[in-house]
């Protein structure tokens, strides 16, 4: 384990337990499993709770679990949850814990929140004569996933019961964060991740040979004047203080270099941080779409699939528990963090019962630790580890301890 330098803060939890952190979480980024897959890492997870003495463990969704810890004294239940899917992504680190599973690596740091839910789990075990009312652990499968025909990863779980039995009265999260410095956690004060749409867009037009454009509608064309045209969206339609994308990244159309195509698709997203402004722009471009089209004597299908909705914490949630984390740690340690415009399913808890999201600092210039999220070369300080188990766990004891009193 690296040294802590002076310029970083340093954790109170003892080398042994750090240890265990490292060890679970190099277990878990050398065997990683992708989407609804998860029975390996479900397995050693529930395996861990046992050596940790957690018995209130059960299966749900498949391959998610949940454990219950109960505390000596009346309280609320709060949930914290931590997702466990890989990404198919051949891993290019050089490191002894290097992806022993072919083309599937954690390159989102699902090993790190999957430790870190372990390792909160064994402290609220540790201190439960200190804890007012339980902490319910939510294992989450398939969070890189997206919906089809049926729910998956958070809202499976929500549908299949996580939240109930006990009733779950606030949740947290927490997502490694390679723009924030190992040390430091980051709140949004509100919308944290973008709600994500697939946007699909099917042009109508009719072939013709390449000599004789005149006698056809080519797709293509159309199609090239919607992909510039649909950036006006977010550039002249939505609010400019309201951050909204719209990326067109595939174009399918034509199978012959001289004949105008009569059928394009592009298929894209539309990211916002506001249900309102989503909504908006999807009238605008479906209207766009439409009125081009139109124009060039084409015609078209517009469709949306919803996938995540935007994660918004709960504002006074999320006040009480930068409070207790600022208490503790200060405002060195616990600082404003921008929202982000990838997109997470925690709002299928969020929408459900009040959310709370944090940033969890893994950067580290000197050590070259500063790679993307879903990139072949991610990877993390592993002093982030002890830092999220330590400051997310008295976050925790602290909320549940005041909660009848705010």
């Amino acid at each position: 384990m690296t040294g802590i330098s002076s310029e970083f803060p340093e954790t109170t939890l003892d080398d042994k337990t750090l240890g265990q952190l490292i060890e679970r979480r190099r277990h878990l980024h050398a065997h990683p499993e992708l989407s609804n897959e998860e029975e390996q890492t479900a397995r050693y997870i529930e395996e861990q709770l046992a050596k940790i003495g957690i018995t209130d463990v059960k299966r749900i969704a498949d391959t998610g679990v949940v454990a219950v810890v109960e505390g000596a004294h009346d309280g609320p239940t709060l949930g914290w949850r931590g997702d466990i899917d890989a990404l198919p992504i051949q891993e290019i680190n050089e490191v002894s814990y290097r992806s022993q599973n072919d083309g599937v690596m954690h390159a989102c740091g699902h090993d790190v929140h999957t430790t870190v839910t372990l390792g909160l789990a064994e402290q609220m075990h540790a201190r439960r004569d200190e804890l007012h009312g339980r902490v319910k652990f939510i294992f989450q499968p398939a969070e890189e996933a997206s919906p089809v025909d049926e729910p998956v990863g958070a809202e499976k779980m929500a549908q299949a019961g996580v939240l109930e039995a006990p009733k779950v009265d606030a949740v947290f999260a927490a997502h490694c964060m390679p723009t924030l410095e190992v040390g430091k956690i980051g709140y949004t004060g509100g919308g944290v991740w973008a709600g994500s749409d697939l946007v699909e867009i099917e042009v109508r037009g009719k072939k013709a040979h390449g000599a004789y454009p005149h006698e056809g509608v080519d797709a293509v064309l159309v199609a090239s004047h919607l992909v510039t045209a649909l950036q006006s969206v977010v550039s002249r339609r939505v609010d400019a203080r309201q951050a909204c994308v719209v990326t067109i990244g595939k174009i399918e159309a034509g199978n012959s270099y001289n004949i105008l195509a009569e059928d394009a698709k592009l298929t894209g997203i539309l990211r916002s941080l506001s249900t309102e402004v989503s909504a908006q722009a999807k009238e605008e471009i479906g209207r766009l779409a439409r009125n081009i089209c139109e124009g060039f004597g084409a015609s078209c299908e517009v469709k949306f699939t919803a996938g995540a909705r935007p994660v918004i914490n709960d504002s006074r949630l999320e006040a009480r528990a930068v409070r207790a984390l600022e208490e503790r740690f200060g405002t060195d340690e616990i600082v404003p963090h921008e929202p982000q415009l990838g997109a997470e399913d925690f709002a299928a808890f969020s929408r459900r019962i009040p959310g709370c999201y944090f940033f969890l600092g893994i950067r580290n210039e000197r050590e070259g630790i500063v790679n993307a999220l879903h990139t072949p070369n991610f990877d993390v300080d592993e002093r982030c580890l002890g830092f999220g188990v330590e400051r997310f766990a008295m976050m925790l004891l602290d909320v549940a301890k005041g909660w009848e009193r705010e």
